[in-house]
């Protein structure tokens, strides 16, 4: 948890406390935008295939790093720092219910061989859908207003690193509810798991 939360976001908050610098040269600016962005694309299109639980995580931690990036790019720092915050709130929900799934099942995280866990184990079901949609950036959730903050930020600045954005939104939400799917709906596709 300290890892995700803090170790890998201290080079977005020297970005943001070094942001005159970053105001001297407006094209290092805006490079820095476009690979955050591009990064945040990137990772979440790795992250819609793996079937590992703690690999989808640790691959949406790299595209929310992206639009953490991007966000400090186009001068948006507040939202950066916003979605700095709210990340390390939900990624951390997300990774104490994947400790729990761990735990449970004696270490096995690959998603294919898990299902029907909602049942069984539902405080880490719910601890994992809230922590899920708010990655996702379901409205009323910490991460709908900070990552909202960063796609208004996009528009503003440039047409086309929106549309990069929004679609990096859209598969930001699937790969999250299809995690939720695939490890605590459904029946059990491997039965000794549980015993």
């Amino acid at each position: 948890l300290i890892h995700a939360a803090t170790m890998v976001t201290a080079g977005v908050y020297m970005i943001i406390r070094t942001n005159m610098l970053w105001h001297m040269s407006v094209p290092a600016s805006e490079v820095a935008a476009w690979i955050g962005m591009l990064t945040a694309l990137l990772a979440a299109t790795i992250a819609m295939v793996q079937t590992d639980l703690k690999k989808v995580l640790a691959y949406s931690t790299i595209s929310q790093l992206g639009y953490m990036v991007a966000a400090a790019g186009m001068a948006a720092y507040g939202a950066a720092l916003f979605h700095l915050v709210t990340h390390a709130f939900f990624k951390a929900l997300l990774f104490l219910a994947a400790g729990s799934v761990m735990h449970a099942t004696d270490g096995i995280l690959d998603m294919n061989r898990l299902g029907g866990l909602k049942t069984k184990m539902p405080t880490t079901y719910r601890t994992f859908v809230v922590g899920a949609a708010a990655l996702a950036g379901i409205p009323l959730l910490s991460g709908f207003f900070s990552k909202d903050a960063i796609l208004v930020a996009a528009l503003d600045h440039n047409i086309l690193l929106y549309v990069v954005g929004a679609v990096t939104a859209l598969l930001t939400a699937i790969y999250s509810f299809r995690a939720v799917f695939l490890t605590f709906h459904g029946e059990p596709k491997d039965k000794h798991i549980y015993d």
